[in-house]
């Protein structure tokens, strides 16, 4: 049979990342098998092998597993080698540590055949066996990151890094996943989420791994690889909303100082308190301006879809208006700039009490400083927009 027609009818392919796991990878592989034959399902599976040393390979040859080379280390890095080798129209992932269950995949494929793009496993859901995962995962770390996950990209997924989980071959290929560590798994519930697709949940049981080695996973330093790649994924969180926060308390407060000092209870706040305002603004205006950049920024470098709104923005903002408005601002500056020094001038330029020209400076001096943010930001979204257009 030629190679094309047989590649043609593989329905499913079943993966493990794998690196030195000699004491459990047989069994998986064994439970794998048996269930693509007790169910009659046409599939293959695949071994990504992130350079084991303890005969791990000679075990996927020896059960007929296809093993995929890995050159670069790290969970993701072994699936996504993995997954791109996989001829199935659908794929299962699963470790290989005897975690999880390869004889209980039918909920999985049914959902997959139902037309979802990513099913995913539950465990909190289907039950966490004692000894299973460790307390600070179980009560902390999970909870945490999938409510972060949740509340970001309103992702449907409560439980965002189980290790079982299925999703078609096209949906990978769409999905155009990037990281090479444990980040991988929130990597791709956000990128399903993002581009709209449909997503499952099925319940999974977590089992006690079947290894006598400590496991892969660093507690603190993947929590925090996790925990990072959201915030970067989600500019809005870690630079928009602070932004616009900071330039919301510092406006509010500059304009109740503009007039003069205001006294409550026995605390005078007065132009040091003024000059903190305009700084507040300034920062937050510098965060909120970087969170739009970032987000065209990986736009167009694909790591994030394409956002219609983003599209408007383009063809409404362009670079002259802009720059435009840039201008206006810093004319504006200047103007006060000139007035303070009117106000010298009629003093015949001799020393000030600070009070007599600060509250016209402070503010001028800010515009001015966000009219020119206006203007260079303005030359750079044009340049992002060139490779977008």
């Amino acid at each position: 049979m030629p190679h094309s027609q047989e590649t043609a009818e593989l329905e499913l392919s079943i993966i493990m990342p794998c690196l030195n796991e000699a004491e459990t990878l047989g069994t998986c592989i064994r439970k794998a098998q048996n269930w693509l034959r007790d169910h009659e399902v046409r599939g293959e599976i695949i071994v990504g092998d992130n350079g084991s040393t303890d005969g791990s390979q000679d075990i996927a040859r020896a059960l007929n597993a296809r093993l995929v080379e890995v050159p670069i280390r790290g969970y993701g890095a072994a699936l996504f080698y993995a997954a791109s080798a996989a001829q199935g129209k659908y794929i299962i992932m699963g470790d290989s540590d005897d975690s999880y269950d390869f004889s209980a995949l039918t909920p999985f494929l049914e959902r997959l055949r139902a037309g979802y793009d990513l099913v995913m496993g539950n465990r909190f859901k289907g039950g966490v066996e004692p000894g299973a995962m460790p307390w600070k995962h179980r009560y902390l770390g999970n909870p945490v990151l999938t409510g972060i996950g949740r509340l970001f990209f309103r992702a449907p997924c409560k439980d965002f890094h189980c290790g079982l989980r299925g999703f078609s071959r096209e949906a990978f290929t769409r999905m155009a996943l990037q990281t090479t560590g444990m980040e991988f798994a929130s990597e791709m519930v956000i990128k399903a989420t993002l581009l709209g697709m449909k997503i499952a949940e099925v319940s999974t049981v977590l089992h006690p791994d079947g290894r006598s080695r400590p496991p892969h996973l660093r507690s603190w330093h993947d929590g925090w690889r996790h925990l990072r790649f959201m915030l970067l994924y989600s500019p809005r969180w870690l630079f928009l909303y602070p932004g616009l926060l900071l330039m919301l308390l510092g406006t509010t407060v500059g304009i109740l100082l503009l007039r003069g000092p205001i006294a409550i209870g026995g605390v005078t706040f007065d132009a040091n308190t003024l000059f903190a305002a305009a700084i507040a603004i300034l920062s937050g205006f510098q965060a909120a301006n970087f969170a739009v950049l970032s987000k065209v920024f990986a736009i167009t470098e694909g790591l994030l879809p394409p956002d219609p709104r983003f599209d408007r923005a383009f063809r409404a903002v362009t670079l002259e208006v802009g720059l435009a408005i840039g201008a206006i601002m810093m004319a504006g500056g200047l103007g006060g700039i000139g007035r303070a020094v009117v106000i010298w001038g009629q003093h015949s330029f001799g020393p000030l009490a600070p009070a007599q020209l600060v509250r016209l400076l402070i503010p001028s001096g800010m515009v001015l400083a966000l009219g020119f943010q206006v203007i260079m930001s303005s030359f750079f979204l044009s340049l992002l927009g060139m490779g977008r257009r």
